[in-house]
């Protein structure tokens, strides 16, 4: 992100979806090394390394069929059949096109249409974090 103060805005997960404090903290140092080696940011600025968060952005290919069967809002770039923003259940994807179903029905884009999207926050997502960070706990002390 440019301006008046530059910042470096990193989102970071593990394989399994989770990511605590401690790890933005690990990772931040292990970036801050490579950066003051390798140099390859001019002038001044500022890292923050945060997860995704609950209500995540989806940002690959690979996010809308993993988080399918949640509901998400969807903006694209130009206009299909008149319209700019979806919000509705992902159904995941039919080859490199996004499917979602409206309350207006099924829509269907190519992914590089997709300028926006992310989950939104729903008592079925916050229990499937909660399982996700239970197993993660689970997987920790084993």
């Amino acid at each position: 992100m440019g301006g008046a103060a530059k910042t470096l805005q990193i989102m970071a997960e593990r394989p399994d979806g989770s990511m605590d404090v401690e790890g933005c903290t690990s990772l931040s140092h292990i970036l801050l090394d490579f950066i003051e080696a390798q140099n390859p940011i001019e002038g001044e600025y500022e890292i923050e390394v945060s997860s995704p968060g609950i209500d995540r952005p989806l940002t690959r290919l690979t996010d809308f069929s993993r988080w399918k069967g949640h509901e998400a809002k969807i903006e694209l770039a130009a206009p299909q059949d008149g319209r700019k923003r979806f919000k509705g259940m992902l159904e995941g994807l039919d080859g490199q096109d996004v499917v979602i179903t409206t309350s207006e029905g099924r829509a269907q884009f190519p992914f590089r249409a997709v300028s926006e999207a992310k989950l939104i926050l729903t008592n079925k997502l916050i229990d499937e974090e909660l399982k996700a960070k239970k197993n993660a706990n689970k997987q920790e002390k084993v």
